[in-house]
């Protein structure tokens, strides 16, 4: 069977349809479904069936989309075979990283990077809702990703997720707070507070609901925003109050302070996803053993601050 056409077959199992892997892959849907047909006879039974106006494999598409799977790791483990023989990790790289980390890390991680010739990192930022991170990584070969400690929400995907940070959350105040001068907060405190919020289905929204329940009662949100400069902003102004994180929000203004949060579990864990043949190129791994190396120099650094 063809190489390219069995990922193709795999790409279809993981995008879902003949369009998306169309223009995930530079070619039309028809050129596409062709490719699919031969291989459905070259496999000698069918591998697609109509679903509505679409298609969905078969359960032998299914179980040949793993073994696609696991060529495509075979190959790649070839490749990264040959690049270590010749002792060079070149080629590019593409990240997708969400701001405060990409802020906080990736400028010393592309320093340190910088030494590998022929070694070439393209970046690009979003942040989006969590529970689309995982999608990313069909079009990123590593997608750095932040979750709740305990959830997992690209379980079950196949891919590799490399352990960072684990990242306190603080309660970001004003400087001149009734609150400022503690060593702590608790839930309790909190209770007649101005909240500022992230967009409902963030990962810290999660947080506060739990706050809520300790506390026994709703918390007033005035505000919601994704960028952590503009919630810091509004902090300093006296419009409310915010989880910060300890390590990637920077150092902050003299006119906010941050409070550890106890009796809420508050952190999040900042991960690097990748597929498990994506990881098996040296180039990747390079830039991974970087990320790894530089994230627990950051933690060690803005802990002993």
């Amino acid at each position: 069977m063809d190489v390219n056409r069995l990922d193709l077959l795999r790409e279809l199992s993981e995008r879902g349809s003949v369009t998306a892997v169309a223009e995930a892959t530079g070619r039309t849907p028809s050129a596409v479904s062709q490719q699919l047909k031969v291989l459905e006879r070259e496999a000698g039974m069918p591998l697609t069936a109509r679903s509505g106006r679409g298609i969905v494999l078969t359960s032998a598409g299914q179980a040949l989309a793993r073994s696609a799977a696991d060529v495509a790791i075979a190959l790649e483990r070839a490749a990264a075979l040959w690049d270590e023989f010749r002792n060079h990790p070149s080629g590019e790289v593409t990240l997708l990283t969400f701001p405060t980390i990409g802020a906080a890390l990736l400028p010393s991680v592309l320093t340190d990077l910088a030494q590998v010739a022929g070694l070439n990192v393209l970046c690009t930022d979003l942040d989006p809702e969590l529970e689309e991170f995982a999608d990313h990584t069909g079009d990123y070969d590593i997608v750095l990703a932040h979750t709740m400690p305990g959830v997992l929400p690209w379980g079950g995907r196949g891919l590799r997720a490399i352990p960072l940070l684990t990242e306190p959350l603080d309660i970001g105040l004003p400087a001149d707070h009734r609150l400022a001068g503690r060593a702590h907060v608790t839930a309790a405190d909190l209770v007649d507070e101005t909240w500022l919020g992230v967009p409902m289905g963030y990962p810290f929204e999660r947080i506060l609901h739990e706050v809520e329940q300790q506390a026994g009662t709703r918390m007033h949100v005035s505000q919601r925003f994704s960028d952590m400069r503009i919630i810091e902003a509004f902090i300093e102004a006296g419009l409310g109050i915010a989880f910060v994180p300890r390590y990637t929000s920077g150092p902050v203004s003299a006119g906010v302070v941050l409070k550890p949060l106890r009796g809420v579990a508050s952190a999040r864990q900042i991960v690097a996803l990748v597929r498990p043949d994506v990881a098996e190129r040296l180039a990747v791994r390079t830039v991974l053993d970087v990320l790894v190396d530089r994230a627990a120099r950051l933690e060690s650094a803005r802990a002993a601050a």
